[in-house]
């Protein structure tokens, strides 16, 4: 064989053998490059999000929305103002002109109304008295929804009576059921200059005579004065005149005068403008009665304490 053709064959051997050895590693690197790269197998699985904390005591504390709640019953006030004899009352039902009148209570309690006749109102409040009346209405088929409405014009039936020493005595009205003896003595004008320091209440009250001698002053000059009672329809309040004391002889202005509280002799000799020029405050008499009705004559020091009823006389004095 020629040496040129041997060359040639050799290097194509060699070039083939070493593409055949080279093959298997260009198939695993071309493999690697189709395929995407593989997640590491030591890689843990992504974990679990972790749960929300607990809420906080504010949060468990929060207000909760309120459940609905059923309203509760309206109870009526007994302390209303009730119907008595002699109010008017002035009665209007929506949409019914007809029906509507005025009307005095009866001293039996009782009203006259169209279509239904005799009405006991009496003692009832005044919403009561439109319930019944529209009850009336409805039960009678004249109006299948009454609307009833009352106008109280005048008050007549719960008055309380304001007698003796005040400067509008009279009868007065309960226009609420809270009306107080200071409320009531206003309304009277107050006392006079000889009303007394006291009055006395009368009544009844569940049923049984009640009587109570209040303190005047007090009412206003105490915080808070459990003298200061509520009046019920009926009542009388009844101021005494004050007690009174009487000087003469030489005093500068002789007379009957009010008896203040813890008055002296002396205060009252002062009331009287005290003695004349004439006159010895040291040459006093006082006439009193003493426990048995008798009156009696004695000498008074300048601190005593004047009672009602008692008479001063000043005398002369020596020089």
């Amino acid at each position: 064989m020629k040496p040129l053709l041997l060359k040639f064959v050799t290097r194509y051997f060699l070039t083939a053998a070493l593409c055949a050895s080279a093959a298997p590693l260009f198939a695993q690197t071309a493999s690697s490059l189709s395929q995407p790269a593989a997640q590491p197998t030591s890689q843990s699985a992504p974990q679990a999000q972790p749960s929300p904390a607990p809420l906080q005591a504010a949060a468990t504390t929060s207000p909760v929305a309120p459940a609905s709640v059923a309203a509760a019953p309206v109870v009526p006030n007994s302390q209303d103002y009730r119907l008595g004899a002699g109010d008017a009352i002035g009665v209007q039902v929506y949409q019914s002109p007809d029906l509507s009148i005025d009307a005095r209570v009866s001293e039996s309690g009782v009203i006259s109304y169209p279509l239904v006749g005799s009405v006991q109102l009496g003692g009832l409040t005044i919403a009561e008295a439109e319930k019944k009346i529209g009850d009336a209405l409805r039960s009678g088929g004249f109006v299948k929804v009454p609307q009833v409405n009352i106008v109280l014009r005048q008050v007549r039936g719960n008055q309380v009576a304001v007698l003796g020493q005040v400067s509008r005595p009279g009868r007065f009205p309960l226009e609420t059921f809270n009306t107080r003896v200071s409320d009531m003595l206003a309304a009277a004008g107050g006392t006079t200059p000889t009303g007394d320091d006291v009055l006395i209440v009368t009544g009844q009250r569940d049923g049984k005579p009640f009587r109570k001698v209040i303190d005047i002053p007090a009412l206003f000059l105490n915080a808070k004065s459990d003298e200061d009672i509520v009046l019920a329809g009926g009542d009388t309040l009844y101021v005494n005149k004050a007690p009174m004391f009487y000087i003469y002889g030489e005093a500068q202005r002789p007379g009957p005068y009010r008896i203040e509280r813890g008055m002296t002799v002396m205060q009252a000799l002062a009331q009287g403008g005290g003695p004349t020029v004439r006159g010895s405050q040291n040459r006093l008499k006082l006439h009193r009665r003493d426990a048995s009705g008798k009156v009696v004559e004695i000498t008074p020091n300048l601190n005593d304490p004047v009672r009602p009823e008692d008479v001063i006389y000043v005398r002369e004095s020596l020089f």
